[in-house]
């Protein structure tokens, strides 16, 4: 397997606003960090100066950081990945155009066969380059609705943390744009580099959902003291026959007061939330372990291989051994065949 070149993409030499450092900083630390002892070929990043005014404005009065570097927009092209990670505010909160040099080296990269990669609000540049036509995208939460407004096409979805949708692929804002780095060295070098590669950087490897080619946050958004422990609790039993009642008995409340109250913290019912826990696990264990299907089915709560299958197909998109397939894995002694 090969890690490729990443191009990220970074403002001319006025400055980067320190609410940006983050952003910026994480495909650095992913990508740019040789890793000898876990891959022999890593990943060669190259930030790449491009846009001749990002709005005009330095770092809006705030301590920012100046980039000096060799690499300008042409280098782009060519690229096996390119990384965006912000746009100008004013492009965001103001309706200001997305520098048009940073649209033209966008188009030309995706046009030279580039996997298209942004981070928070790089999805305005996506969009604006066309890119995102037809397909679903996300940026951070609060800056998805000026998103969607402004490019109808885009089907905008503003609770995941981030999308795959092939070769190009988007995330929302801050921490979420490690989810989709770590999510990219798993795609290009196994799940064994990226699980090696998070624990080094004392983070979780895999943040899990239920839906195809992207993970949702399983935590719910809440202050309800009452419903993350037996939500924890949940997920510690996903291989038992849980229940709406089992879970509104362990919360101390009535089945429609637990409804309600998870409803509202997680935009999803009860057992769409615990289906979504299930597929999460089955897809750790499918991309870890060699166990054949029949365990990984039990294990995960979905019962049986059938069932599993029938899951994996509607809501991941691919069957659990093509999800298999697709994430390689080292684990000790012979592989278990998916069927």
């Amino acid at each position: 397997m090969s890690a490729g070149s990443v191009a990220l993409v970074v403002p001319p030499g006025i400055g980067v606003p320190s609410w940006d450092l983050y952003e910026l900083s994480i495909p650095c630390t992913v990508f740019g960090k040789p890793q000898p002892d876990l891959a022999d070929h890593w990943y060669e990043l190259r930030l790449c100066e491009v846009g001749g005014s990002w709005g005009g404005g330095g770092t809006d009065g705030a301590a920012g950081l100046s980039l000096r570097t060799p690499y300008g927009p042409g280098d782009l092209v060519g690229a096996d990945t390119v990384i965006v990670t912000s746009v100008p505010d004013a492009c965001v909160d103001e309706g200001a155009p997305v520098p048009p040099e940073l649209v033209e080296a966008l188009r030309l990269a995706h046009d030279a066969g580039a996997r298209m990669v942004s981070l928070c609000t790089g999805a305005f540049a996506l969009a604006e380059a066309g890119l995102l036509d037809g397909r679903r995208a996300t940026a951070h939460w609060m800056h998805t609705a000026q998103l969607a407004e402004r490019y109808p096409e885009v089907e905008v979805d503003d609770s995941v943390l981030y999308v795959d949708d092939g070769d190009v692929l988007t995330s929302a804002g801050l921490t979420a744009g490690l989810d989709l780095c770590l999510h990219l060295v798993r795609r290009d070098l196994g799940a064994r580099v990226a699980n090696q590669l998070a624990r080094r950087m004392v983070v979780p490897a895999h943040r899990v959902g239920g839906q195809a080619q992207f993970i949702e946050s399983s935590v719910p958004d809440t202050d309800d003291e009452g419903l993350g422990p037996v939500l924890e609790w949940a997920r510690e039993r996903l291989s038992d026959p849980l229940t709406v009642d089992d879970l509104a008995r362990r919360a101390a409340m009535s089945p429609r007061t637990f409804y309600r109250r998870l409803h509202a913290a997680t935009g999803t019912t009860p057992l769409r939330w615990l289906l979504q826990q299930r597929l999460g696990q089955a897809q750790a264990l499918l991309e870890s372990t060699g166990l054949p299907v029949e365990k990984v089915a039990e294990l995960s709560g979905l019962g049986t291989a059938n069932n599993l299958r029938h899951h994996f197909v509607k809501h991941v998109g691919v069957s659990p051994g093509a999800y298999r397939r697709a994430f390689p894995r080292a684990v000790n002694g012979p592989p278990s065949a998916a069927r």
